[in-house]
This record gives structure tokens, sequence and C-alpha cells, in this order.
């Protein structure tokens, strides 16, 4: 099952992608596709109801983030092993953690904007898990059955503000726009192994990305569980899982980053793909 949100931001309804590719309202079912809409027995309402008899809905509307505002954006950093390498960095013994600011949250098609002062803005496509029970101090047996399902993100990050402006990573992770979610939501269950999902990136039509989920350093089963003995996970709220090999900081002999007018389009294998423009942050 594919849950989305469809509409203007602020004003997104719930909907579903069924498998005759139309975008179908579910507002008369779910208030929104949110923490209350993810649990397990709610889902299982979501697949039973015919999808024929919804009404249909623009497939030129925008199409919002997957679900709604999270309590918890948490990022996982150098968490594929050929991108460490790639960054002269060693790979972490345990699983680096930061939390991307609700600011940065938006649509897999809206315009992502560039701070002003930035230099050094760059692109990372990463698998999303976005949880559907609430997860605290959790085994890793238990892991995937806090999961409601997987999405795409891009972790968009300013390197400079990131690295080079008094080593937090928060400031260069949390800008406006820097979160793109989405399109869809695909349940757990359509997902046969998300440590076997390719991912990919382009910039202007330019493959600069192409890795898998399996050269991650901890697995999806392992984050889960590791980020819920320091953070209490709740229904709606997102791990962006890593980013594999092929961002602009990494580029030889010189690093590449991105400037206004230029377009990133990026994709996960069975959970879609995502577009964004490069734009100036007004004044």
């Amino acid at each position: 099952m594919k849950l989305m949100r469809v509409g203007l931001a602020g004003a997104e309804r719930p909907a579903l992608l069924a498998q005759d590719g139309t975008i179908r309202d579910l507002s008369a079912f779910v208030r929104d596709i949110d923490g209350t809409s993810l649990a397990p027995e709610e889902l299982d309402r979501l697949r039973n109801i015919d999808a024929r008899k919804l009404p249909i809905l623009d497939v030129n509307s925008r199409i919002g983030p997957c679900v709604a505002r999270p309590l918890n954006f948490v990022c996982i950093g150098l968490n594929y092993e050929d991108h460490a390498r790639e960054a002269n960095l060693p790979i972490p013994p345990e699983p680096i953690i930061f939390l991307k600011s609700l600011s940065a949250y938006s649509g897999p098609y809206d315009d992502v904007r560039i701070p002003r002062g930035s230099v050094k803005t760059d692109w990372e496509v990463e698998l999303g898990v976005i949880i559907g029970t609430r997860a605290a101090d959790i085994c890793e047996n238990d892991a995937l059955k806090h999961v409601a399902g997987f999405c795409v993100i891009n972790d968009v990050s300013e390197r400079e503000f990131q690295s080079e402006r008094g080593g937090t990573w928060d400031k260069g992770k949390g800008c406006d726009t820097f979160g793109p979610t989405g399109p869809w939501l695909v349940t757990q269950d359509e997902i046969a192994d998300p440590q076997q999902l390719r991912l990919w990136l382009d910039v202007d039509g330019k493959r600069m990305q192409d890795g898998n989920t399996r050269t991650m350093v901890f697995s999806v089963r392992q984050l889960v569980s590791y980020v819920s003995r320091f953070i209490t996970l709740y229904p709606g709220d997102i791990i962006a899982t890593g980013t594999p090999p092929g961002v602009g900081l990494g580029m030889k002999p010189t690093p590449v980053f991105l400037a206004a007018g230029q377009v990133m389009t990026l994709g996960i294998e069975g959970l879609g793909n995502q577009r964004q423009r490069l734009v100036e942050q007004s004044a």
C-alpha cells in the first residue's frame, strides 16, 4: 500500500496511490496520514478499502510529505561503508545520530531553497524509515514490528554550515526545505528486504549517486533499536538512514556543490522518485 498526502502546504489531504496509478482520496476514512493512521490495525483497515470506489484526485496537485509533520526527524551519519571511505573518515563503531529541524520538512517536488550565504549546498539520497508504533528501548529482534513503512528522503546539507561553523551538524542539515520526504509511504509488507534497495540521485540529469542499502554499516533493524535507546520514537516519526557515496563533498579532485537553477532527481527502488529545483532564498 502506498499512502500519500496531496494539496497545498498545510492543507494536504490523505490519499493512496491505487494499482491503476490514480491518486485516490482517503479523507472519508482518515483525518491525515499521521501517527494515528499508522497503527497496524489502522493500516489493515485501509488495506481493506476498495480503492476503485474512492474519489480520484487531480494528478497535477501538489504532493506533500508522505506523513504529517513528525515529532522526531532523526538522521544517521556515515552509515554506508563506501560513503565513509569517500569522506576519508573511519567507519563509526556506533550509529551517529543527529536531528533534522522540522522547518526542513518539505514535499518531494517542492523547491529547495539555498540559504543566504551558502557556498556548499549538497545532496544526499536516503532511505527513510517511518515509525508505526511507539518504540522505547526496544531490542533488535522487535524493531521491525514498530515500522509502518519506508520512503525516499533527500537529506540536503550545507557542508560549510555543517562542519566549518562551530562543529555541529544540525545547522548544516536543518535549513528550510532541506528535508524533502515522499512521495509515498510504502508499507513494510511491500518491501521484501530493506537491505537490498537501490538508491540513486542525479543533478541536471547527471548520475551522482548510485548505491544500495546492502552497504549500510547499521541495518534498519539495528538503527530503530539503537535510536530507541536514546530517543523515544512515536508513530509518524522518521529515521533517515544515511547516504551512499557520490555526494558533492566527496567529488574528486574538486568538490561540487549546488547552485540556483539546478535540478535534483532521485529515487529508491520500489519507493518512488523525487524532483527538486534549487532556488535562492528570498530576503
